[in-house]
C-alpha cells in the first residue's frame, strides 16, 4: 500500500454504489475510501493469482485458496518440511507437504506464488499463529503442572 494515496473520482453505477454502501455499513471499521481500496487491491489480486480468495476471520482478513486452507498455512506446511526433511528440494518438498496437508500440489503452488509476491502479509499472520501457539503451549503446560500431571 502506498503511504499517502493519491486523491482519485471515481464513478460508480448506482447498483455497484449501493452494495458498496451496504458493504462499508457492515464493516464499521472501514471508511468507503478504504473499503473501495481494499476491494480494488483484492481484485486486482485475484486476477494476478487466481485460486486465490480472501475471507474475515478472528485473526483478521486474510489470503485463502479457493475451497482450501489459508496461504499462511500452506506456506507454514511446505517450511515445516524444508525443517523436517532439509535435504528434499523442489518438487520433493511440495509433494511431501502436498500429502501430508492434503493440499493439492498446484494449490501449494498457487500458494507459493501469492506468497513471493506478498511475503511480509503472510510471514506476518505466521508470526502470529507461532507466537499462539507458544502461548498456548505454556497455558497448558501450567495447568498441568497445577494437576500434578
Amino acid at each position: 500500500m502506498v503511504a499517502n494515496p493519491s486523491p482519485s473520482s471515481v464513478r460508480f453505477e448506482p447498483r455497484v454504489f449501493e452494495r458498496l454502501s451496504a458493504f462499508v455499513a457492515a464493516h464499521r471499521d472501514l471508511t468507503l475510501s478504504s473499503a473501495t481500496s481494499r476491494l480494488v487491491d483484492e481484485a486486482l489480486r485475484i486476477r494476478e493469482h487466481p485460486l486465490i480468495t480472501f475471507r474475515d476471520g478472528p485473526a483478521g482478513r486474510r489470503a485463502r485458496l479457493v475451497g482450501g486452507p489459508d496461504v499462511w498455512e500452506v506456506i507454514g506446511a511446505i517450511r515445516s518440511v524444508r525443517e523436517a526433511e532439509p535435504t528434499l528440494a523442489g518438487d520433493e518438498v511440495l509433494e511431501v507437504a502436498a500429502e501430508t496437508s492434503g493440499t493439492p500440489v498446484p494449490f501449494m503452488r498457487a500458494a507459493l506464488a501469492y506468497w513471493s509476491d506478498y511475503p511480509e502479509e503472510v510471514d506476518d499472520f505466521l508470526d502470529r499463529a507461532r507466537a499462539e501457539a507458544v502461548q498456548a503451549q505454556a497455558a497448558w503446560e501450567r495447568q498441568q503442572g497445577l494437576l500434578g500431571l
